[in-house]
């Protein structure tokens, strides 16, 4: 019974995020804010993704695995809104906020390597990946995505200004990208060593599928 409200509540809360994001993308286009609109709008996107997986694949997304992908998300997108009365978003007003988001949205890259590489892992019998090797690939993966995400903010931070009158992401400089990585590897540490546990339910329906084909 516990167990159960546990899981409503895990729901309740995915659905609150959705309900923010979508408000967002709305208060962004009543005040032209391009970062807000786009950061949002994606948001609102991947949080609908769970449902769409499960729906269309038979993937078995539980609302713990819903709620850690639609948190990600909204985090981020909330990162780009302005804190009331300071007139600067959450991400130049709380120091900690990007290492939040690094950490959460590098989880769910790490998440996504990791289950594949484990249900090949699974399906396969001329591949054997011990737990070792699993840890230390989804750190590298995950820090691997990082770097191509840093080359896409440090693109976009130049392009976006030039062509839609404001930045969609920014950066602050080597420092900051080098925490950002760091914080990526913490979020593929985490998965790497207690995925088997969170993730066992996705990475079995996956084993299933390619065993069908």
């Amino acid at each position: 019974m516990r167990w159960l409200r546990r899981q409503k509540t895990k729901r309740r809360l995915a659905i609150a995020m959705q309900i923010v994001l979508i408000g967002m993308f709305l208060v962004g286009i009543v005040h032209r804010n391009v970062s807000v609109i786009v950061n949002s709008a994606i948001g609102v996107m991947v949080s609908f993704l769970p449902a769409i997986l499960q729906r269309d694949y038979g993937l078995p997304m539980n609302p713990g695995l819903t709620l850690w992908i639609t948190a990600a998300v909204f985090f981020h997108a909330l990162g780009t809104v302005a804190v009331p009365g300071s007139g600067v978003s959450f991400y130049q007003s709380f120091w900690w906020w990007d290492h939040l988001t690094h950490a959460l949205s590098a989880s769910v890259v790490a998440a996504v390597g990791y289950t594949t590489v484990r249900a090949i892992d699974l399906h396969t019998e001329q591949l054997s990946f011990p737990p070792k090797f699993m840890v230390v690939f989804t750190v590298l993966f995950v820090v691997a995505f990082g770097v191509l995400w840093e080359i896409l903010e440090f693109l976009l931070g130049i392009i976006t200004p030039l062509y839609i009158g404001g930045s969609i992401l920014t950066q602050y400089g080597l420092t900051d990208t080098m925490m950002d990585l760091i914080f990526d590897a913490v979020g593929g540490l985490i998965v790497g060593l207690w995925g088997s546990a969170s993730l066992s339910g996705l990475t079995d329906a996956l084993v299933d599928k390619l065993e069908r084909q």
